[in-house]
């Protein structure tokens, strides 16, 4: 049973009957009071809210009553229900606990999706099923590893939108791919965009298409990235770096799922998953207010943190021979065995490259070694000298990182882009740590 909460009678009835030709039961409720009343009385698997109210049209009612009915039943999803204009109060309102919002005038499909979404998520979360989950290439057994694959797979079945958060290198992509792969939408188009990449003048042709002849050197009509993703997800990599001028286009389709290709009048319509990524903080950035607040509350219905490889030590080891195996079957060579005491070194590293800076240092080991592994071999490309008899303790994590990068500095005679790839690092990433430990 779902709850209608609205004063407008009209809108009581046309979503009464939307939600009844979709295979719900639907009750409502004209204002405040009989909604507490209801609410009171029995228990509803989802509240679509109207926020203003006639006697308080500044939302002030709308958000007192989101906060009473959170305390009632903290578990009900609330999906709330604004105008374009007043964006501001719904974002207000997702502070205070509202699962989602909508925008009059909506569109009945996607308004559909959302509450399938809604009420398919809140029931998993109730009652887990247990069913094959595809771990989509993440290696790992440690804790940390465990709750985001318990996350994944709990989560994947719904299309709500998911916001990845780790530093560079832990696997944000990977974690991407397996939410696809364990959804409904598996046998559609993963389709990934790298926003960092992506300058404010490409942003629209990029992500939108464009028509032949929208502009010089269009020589040809060409699908944008949400596009090719119809039906399936995209996967929004590296969202911190997007400019306020693309944050705005971006929160456009994000809310209606339309756009129109640069020189084409045309609306497309798209009917993806959204899930992004970033190793920025973006709760300061939108309050320096270099993120907007409504696109933040937009992607980040449900969270999920990758820990950093040194957060995950206990799994090194398995990592350690994942990559092994790898890049020796794709080069021809023998799976080599790896010393006792050098694969203790490697756990105690510090990587500031994450999972990809020790997959660099594992492959460039086996290719000069010839697939005959040696302790050397590592403990030189890990940044010690490659006649070392033993591994020395290192007094703190900050002092090994240091030691680190200016072994990886001195192995490529300083170039930092060289030095930034062996670390499995950007090169902004790279200068911060050399800032940070006084490098030059």
């Amino acid at each position: 049973m779902i709850l209608i909460i609205d004063d407008d009678k009209s809108v009581r009835l046309s979503l009464s009957l939307l939600l009844k030709r979709a295979g719900y039961e639907a009750d409502s409720a004209a204002n405040p009071e009989e909604a507490l009343q209801k609410v009171r009385q029995r228990q509803y698997e989802l509240l679509l809210m109207d926020m203003n109210f006639s006697r308080g049209v500044t939302g002030e009612e709308g958000i007192e009553l989101l906060r009473k009915v959170k305390i009632l039943t903290p578990e009900t999803p609330v999906i709330l229900i604004t105008a374009w204009g007043s964006i501001e109060l719904a974002v207000e309102g997702m502070r205070h606990g509202a699962y989602d919002f909508v925008t009059k005038p909506w569109n009945n499909h996607l308004f559909l999706q959302r509450i399938n979404t809604a009420i398919d998520l809140n029931r998993a979360e109730a009652t887990p099923e247990i069913k094959s989950f595809d771990r989509g290439g993440i290696i790992g057994e440690s804790k940390g590893i465990k709750e985001v694959l318990e996350s994944v797979e709990r989560i994947a079945p719904s299309d709500a939108p998911v916001l990845i958060l780790g530093e560079n290198g832990t696997g944000k992509e990977l974690v991407a791919n397996a939410i696809h792969h364990n959804s409904r939408r598996r046998e559609s188009p993963f389709v990934m965009v790298n926003l960092g990449g992506i300058s404010q003048s490409l942003f629209e042709s990029e992500m939108f298409g464009h028509a032949k002849g929208a502009f010089t050197g269009a020589v040809t009509a060409r699908k944008g990235r949400f596009e090719l993703a119809d039906k399936g997800t995209i996967f929004l990599d590296e969202i911190g770096d997007l400019d306020m001028s693309c944050q705005v286009k971006l929160l456009r389709v994000l809310q209606q799922h339309t756009f129109e290709p640069l020189g084409d009048p045309r609306t497309r319509k798209v009917d993806i998953r959204v899930v992004a990524a970033t190793n920025a903080d973006l709760r300061k950035m939108v309050e320096e207010k270099s993120f907007r607040e409504d696109l933040f509350y937009r992607i980040n219905l449900i969270t999920l943190y990758l820990p950093a490889l040194r957060e995950r030590r206990e799994d090194i080891p398995l990592l350690v021979r994942h990559f092994l195996k790898q890049c020796a079957k794709s080069n021809g060579l023998k799976m080599p065995e790896v010393a006792a005491d050098a694969m203790e070194y490697l756990t105690r590293l510090p990587y500031p490259g994450n999972i990809r800076q020790l997959r660099n240092i594992v492959e460039r080991a086996i290719l000069t070694g010839g697939g005959r592994l040696v302790k050397e071999n590592f403990l030189s490309l890990a940044g010690n000298a490659a006649d070392e008899k033993e591994i020395k303790p290192i007094s703190t994590i900050g002092d090994m990182e240091k030691e680190v990068i200016e072994k990886a500095l001195a192995e490529v005679g300083g170039n930092h882009s060289r030095a930034a790839r062996n670390l499995g690092l950007t090169r902004q990433a790279l200068y911060r740590r050399m800032e940070k430990y006084g490098l030059k």
